[in-house]
């Protein structure tokens, strides 16, 4: 928008606004009822008498230099010009001058922007009527009032109110606020002022909810709300005073209960002094009675304890037993290890005597085995030679056949033939039977091997599984130790601590024992996981009532699998005092002395368990040799364990099964990168496993395929050598003519066949040796193989009776333990008997002093039911109030004058207190009913609200339809235009621009009908309008202006207003066109008008 130049600064009013003139119209007719009928009211007689605004005029507002002044009519004034003349400029002075804020105009956001660019202040003048009985001071400010406003270009506004006359009256705010309240004028009502920016966002405003606040705002029940709102906030201001004079009026009473002693006990210190003595008589007795009363429970507990002996006694002997049969399985078991110990002594030379007899004889089969390979390639060449003699006498005996006859000849071919065949057979037959040997042995030794590798298979799953297991238990303590422990370790700990707040423990139990406890030096974690074992996974209960419990939810929670150990044991504050019995090295620590343990329960249970104050931690092996096994072990020392987790006692070693800590480890990314590594190994392994059991069973397979093929063909081969050998016989009993010339030959056949049968029979001997050979290394493997078992199975018995002697090794200590902790609480007890009879000799003593000293008081001894405590806080009450009263025995005005004083503020205080509670009584009936009446007029406006508008809407045959919310506040208006009843309603949305602006006029209409003004000033109403309806709303607000001549009508329009009747009821101000050159407006966001 291009700026505007103020040339027009200096035109004078006449030239800006001028009355109109008559002006001819063909709707006259149409029209004509705003000058006939009802409507034809004087304008003395009907005219507004107070709140109309006679004049107003502006100086440097906004872009304008001087506009005004104008003198607008009592009914209906126009305010006619094109965009940018000033229309809108007089709306906005007139909200201001009247005390409207300047974000309420729309025109800017601070009031120094309606002070026209260049200047210092900005003037608006409004003359307001005041007539008639309802005058606002007419004595003072005459039939009109003058109300001067100037807002400087800092954004201060003052006010002047003159009187008619021009004398200044006031320039206060809340003068003019006084005027305005007594007019009924609401510059901030859409009703009285509908400027042009809320005309246009009343007509695009598509929600209920807008609409329903503009009904409120018009009908000014918003204001009710906010004042009910009030209200209750002042009734819960009153309500808080009460409380507050409730808690002063407690103090009142204190202080007048107070006044009212001292003025009472003026006339009773006689009295008080008497009660004094008395007092003081059953003071000496009370403390005589006191004595006696400490005394008796004294006896009885002395009697009580004396009886208790036996059961010292009891536990004592008790648990001496349990040592002696302690000691005794503990000899037996460490006679069993050292019977297990010389078995395996005795059995390993012969393992290895038998293992050296079976490489013998696998190096003898292997020797065989090579010389029936020789055996058979020499068979194989005699066999060749034979093959080529009797091709060479054949070839001989087939020259000499030419002689004979063909019969003859055929004979000896046949029978040739058959020889050849029969030897191939024998060869075959041989051949064969050593293949199904060799295919049974392999079949044999691949099912064996398979057993064997199945057995393994099953263990490194075994092993995979458990490793998976430590893995996931490692890599879930990254963020809770508490998952080494186990993966349902941490659901039992839960599940303790739930039982623990219901309360089904007596002492909450303690554990694991292992996550309880911490490491001094890292490298001793192997060590001290290998010395306490099973116990890392214990728990520790108070009593076996808690046992039973702790039983039950370990029950729940590990349905399955090994379960954590549960010991008894009475839970104590204070850590054993073991330096008598503890191991004192000046190099190697004690598994305690190792172990930094907060919690003396788990150092306790340790003790009584394992008896770590006796075992030492060695890291280096050789040491621990030479400290344990040198011949003089360290006293109180049992055992010691070394770095890699090997235990030492004094005469015998053992290794540990457990190469890497699982519990204690402090590098967990360490340990959880060599369980990845130990997992991968393991798993490759078992891929490897798995891929030579599938080779043995394809090659067991295969062997049983070739073993069965080879007893097939075998079959065969011996069946057709049996046809072959009876047809040879037959030719063979018929002579034949031989020449001599074959003679050396088949000597020669005879004499190979001789060596060749020779050969076989070697052969048949050597495969005999071999297979005896095989045979013997078979059992000789055999019997190693047994003898190794029988060694493993017996270093298996050995494990269990190693655990078994550590477990009897501490229960050991711990019945030790226990006989002497009962032995010392024996020695306690008869301590305290000893010192409860001192302090009874001194109590009797005490007493006969007591009752000296109370016979000099009172002779008489007195009954007393009072503790010797509360009769001292009564006589020291007493001898501080004989002492107040007495001195204040002089001053008895001024007690008696404090006591009337403190009961009169007393007693105001209640009044005010009863009148405020009385107060918020009567207001909130109040309330209640003041919420009625709004309800119902809220009621009766929405009521009378839809009757205007359906009245509005039928005059341009339109029908409608309000409908109020009043609980979601909201309000919906549904039009149809057009012949009513012959389609649904329908959302003002879906209208054309003119029909929802002759609706939205319609509806604002309706709110004049029912909220009352001076004065209704409508900018730019018809903008958004057709012809037709605008001719229509413009003929509907002249009815209504004429039916309301008591009241000030004012429309702001660019329109010419040409076609309106020649009336004295209406008055049109036709404003100049603007000088387009002149400057931008100083203010904010503006939009054109």
């Amino acid at each position: 928008m291009p700026k505007r130049k103020s040339s027009n600064a200096g035109l004078t009013p006449d030239k800006r606004c001028k009355l109109s003139r008559p002006e001819p119209s063909e709707d006259e007719e149409e029209l004509d009822n705003f000058s006939s009928g009802d409507a034809t009211y004087t304008p003395q007689s009907a005219s507004g008498e107070v709140g109309i605004i006679e004049s107003i005029s502006l100086k440097n507002f906004m872009c304008h230099s001087l506009l005004g002044p104008f003198a607008f009519g009592p009914n209906v004034n126009f305010v006619v010009g094109n965009n940018g003349s000033g229309k809108s400029a007089v709306l906005t002075a007139l909200i201001v001058a009247l005390g409207g804020k300047a974000h309420t105009t729309n025109r800017g956001s601070s009031l120094k922007g309606f002070v026209k660019e260049g200047e210092s202040s900005a003037d608006v003048s409004i003359t307001l009527r005041n007539r008639g009985h309802d005058a606002y001071k007419p004595e003072v400010f005459g039939q009109s009032i003058i109300i001067d406003l100037r807002i400087s270009s800092e954004g201060l506004r003052t006010y002047k109110l003159k009187s008619k006359t021009g004398y200044l009256v006031s320039s206060k705010k809340e003068e003019l606020n006084s005027i305005l309240d007594h007019f009924n004028i609401q510059v901030d009502n859409p009703v009285s002022i509908l400027t042009q920016e809320m005309s246009k966002h009343f007509l695009h405003s598509k929600g209920e909810g807008d609409k329903y606040k503009f009904f409120m705002k018009a009908t000014q029940l918003d204001q009710m709300k906010e004042d009910y709102s009030y209200i209750r906030k002042t009734k819960t201001m009153t309500q808080n005073t009460v409380e507050k004079h409730k808690e002063t009026l407690h103090e009142l009473k204190r202080k007048y209960h107070e006044k009212e002693e001292r003025y009472k006990n003026l006339a009773s210190l006689d009295e008080m002094q008497q009660k004094l003595d008395e007092m003081k008589n059953q003071m000496a007795w009370a403390l005589v009675a006191e004595v006696e009363h400490e005394i008796k429970p004294m006896r009885e507990r002395i009697a009580a304890e004396e009886k208790s002996n036996v059961k010292y006694d009891q536990k004592v002997e008790e648990w001496e037993g349990k040592v002696q049969e302690a000691n005794r399985i503990f000899k037996q078991l460490q006679d069993q290890l050292e019977g297990v110990t010389e078995r395996m002594q005795q059995l390993q030379p012969q393992c290895a005597q038998l293992k050296s007899k079976a490489h013998e004889q696998n190096r003898d089969l292997k020797a065989a085995e090579a010389g029936l390979h020789r055996k058979m390639t020499n068979l194989r060449d005699l066999e060749k030679d034979k093959d080529q003699l009797n091709k060479r006498i054949k070839e001989l005996k087939y020259n000499i056949s030419q002689l004979n006859s063909a019969d003859t000849q055929a004979c000896m071919e046949r029978m040739n033939r058959i020889q050849a065949e029969l030897e191939d057979l024998s060869f075959q037959d041989s051949t064969l039977a050593q293949q199904i040997n060799q295919f049974h042995q392999a079949c044999a030794a691949a099912k064996e091997k398979l057993g064997k590798m199945s057995r393994e298979k099953q263990d490194l799953q075994r092993a995979i599984e458990a490793k998976s297991r430590d893995l996931a238990a490692m890599e879930g303590s990254r963020n809770d130790r508490l998952c080494r422990f186990g993966e349902k370790m941490p659901a039992l700990l839960k599940a303790i601590d739930e039982a623990d707040r219901r309360g089904n423990f007596k002492r909450k139990p303690v554990g694991p024992l292992g996550y309880c406890i911490r490491l001094r030096d890292p490298e001793l974690d192997l060590a001290v996981e290998s010395c306490l074992k099973a116990l890392m996974l214990a728990f520790c209960c108070d009593n076996h009532s808690d046992e039973r419990v702790l039983q039950g939810i370990m029950n729940r929670c590990f349905q399955q699998g090994r379960r954590p150990q549960i010991i008894v044991s009475k839970f104590t504050n204070m850590l054993y005092d073991v330096d008598s019995r503890a191991v004192n090295h000046s190099e190697y620590p004690s598994v305690l002395q190792a172990l930094d343990i907060e919690n003396p329960v788990v150092a306790n249970c340790l003790i009584d368990m394992r008896g770590i104050e006796t075992i030492l931690l060695i890291k280096n092996s050789k040491d621990a040799r030479r400290v344990m096994q040198g011949g003089h072990p360290p006293h109180n020392c049992r055992e010691a364990f070394t770095r890699e987790g090997d235990q030492v006692f004094y005469n015998r070693y053992y290794s540990s099964e457990q190469h890497r800590a699982l519990y204690l480890s402090k590098d967990v990314e360490e340990e959880i990168r060599h369980l990845h590594a130990a997992l991968q190994t393991q798993r490759a392994d078992l891929e490897r496993f798995q891929q030579e059991m599938q080779q043995v069973s394809e090659d067991e397979r295969r062997n049983q395929a070739l073993q069965n093929q080879a007893y097939d063909d075998r079959k065969k081969a011996q069946e057709r050598c049996r046809k072959l050998q009876s047809e040879l016989t037959e030719l063979q009993n018929v002579e034949e003519p031989q020449s001599e010339d074959l003679k050396p030959l088949e000597e020669e056949l005879e004499e190979l066949s001789s060596r060749i049968s020779a050969c076989r029979e070697e052969c048949e001997a050597a495969r005999q040796q071999t297979h005896t050979l095989k045979r013997q290394y078979e059992e000789a493997e055999q019997l190693y193989r047994q003898q190794r078992e029988a060694f493993n199975s017996i270093a298996e018995e050995a494990e269990p009776i190693k655990e078994q002697l550590t477990n009897c090794d501490q229960e050991v200590a711990r019945s030790k333990h226990h006989k002497k902790h009962y032995e010392d609480k024996r020695k306690c007890h008869m301590d305290m008997i000893e010192a409860l009879k001192r302090s009874l000799n001194e109590k009797e003593q005490e007493l006969q002093a007591s009752i000296a000293k109370a016979s000099e008081i009172c002779q008489e001894r007195i009954d007393v039911r009072r503790t010797a405590k509360s009769l001292d806080s009564e006589i020291s009450r007493l001898k501080f109030k004989i002492n107040t009263q007495q001195g204040q025995q002089g001053d008895r005005d001024t007690i008696v004058r404090q006591y009337h004083e403190a009961k009169e503020n007393f007693n105001n205080i209640v009044r005010q207190v009863k009148g405020l509670e009385a107060f918020i009584q009567l207001l909130t009936e109040i309330m209640i009913i003041r919420h009625n009446v709004y309800s119902e007029l809220r009621m009766y406006l929405s009521v009378r609200c839809k009757y205007y508008f359906d009245s509005m809407l039928s005059q341009r045959g339109y029908i409608g339809k309000m409908t109020f919310d009043h609980k979601n506040e909201c309000l919906s208006i549904s039009v149809q235009p057009g012949e009513g009843g012959k389609a649904a309603l329908s959302d003002m949305r879906s209208l054309s621009g003119g029909e929802r602006s002759f609706s939205t006029v319609c509806f604002v209409l309706s709110l004049w009908a029912i909220a009352e003004a001076p004065f209704r000033a409508l900018d730019e109403f018809d903008v958004y309008m057709d012809m037709v309806n605008r001719r229509i709303s413009m003929d509907m607000m002249l009815k209504i202006a004429a039916s309301q001549r008591y009241r000030q009508f004012i429309f702001l329009t660019p329109q010419s207003m040409s076609s309106l009747p020649v009336n004295n009821l209406i008055r049109i101000l036709r404003l100049n066109d603007p000088d387009r050159s002149q400057s931008t407006l100083p203010f904010g966001q503006r939009n054109p008008e």
